[in-house]
């Protein structure tokens, strides 16, 4: 299923271009206009995901929001986030993924990455459990799923587990859908 949606959130992304990236940007602005986070967990894109980091960069709603970075460490399964100064990124995680070398921080809102997604908030990610892990230890984060309409699947296809945490909602670039 992972490699499915990644076939069709590339095609999706690459069909839909500037206007669906500017729709879930203004999408995302919105909820965090009502959110008010102190401090954002944003997450830097790969392949054909939503750029969550540089629309927030680029969003004057974002100025006064502190930003954090995901850093993945591969040899002790886990996830934390890094204070990110809005500077491009110098470090790559054990994973590969750019990061930053900003101080540990909880941030108490996180834009989380779906490769796909279900309507009662479900995610699909790549499948490392970085994020699974996070939210646990972390209960009282507001989570919220990030992806491309085109990636909705249903909650028999993905059939969530024990250790799944649904997001509080999931954005698209048609608007927020709340479980």
């Amino acid at each position: 299923m992972r490699e499915r949606l990644h076939r069709i959130r590339d095609a999706f992304a690459a069909d839909s271009g500037v206007a669906a990236q500017d729709a879930l940007a203004a999408h995302v602005s919105g909820v965090l206009e009502a959110l008010q986070p102190e401090c954002l967990g944003l997450y830097w894109p790969l392949r054909s995901e939503f750029n969550a980091a540089s629309a927030c960069l680029a969003d004057r709603e974002c100025e006064s929001i502190g930003l954090a970075l995901p850093y993945a460490r591969k040899s002790l399964c886990e996830m934390h986030y890094r204070a990110w100064d809005r500077s491009p990124p110098t470090l790559r995680d054990e994973c590969g993924i750019p990061a930053c070398a900003g101080l540990r921080v909880v941030p108490d809102v996180v834009l989380v990455p779906c490769l796909g997604y279900t309507r009662s908030g479900y995610r699909l990610g790549y499948g490392g459990g970085y994020y699974d892990r996070w939210l646990a230890a972390h209960p009282h984060v507001t989570a919220v799923g990030i992806a491309w309409a085109a990636t909705e699947i249903t909650d028999e296809q993905l059939m969530p587990e024990a250790h799944d945490h649904p997001m509080i909602m999931v954005i698209t670039e048609h608007g927020a859908i709340t479980p």
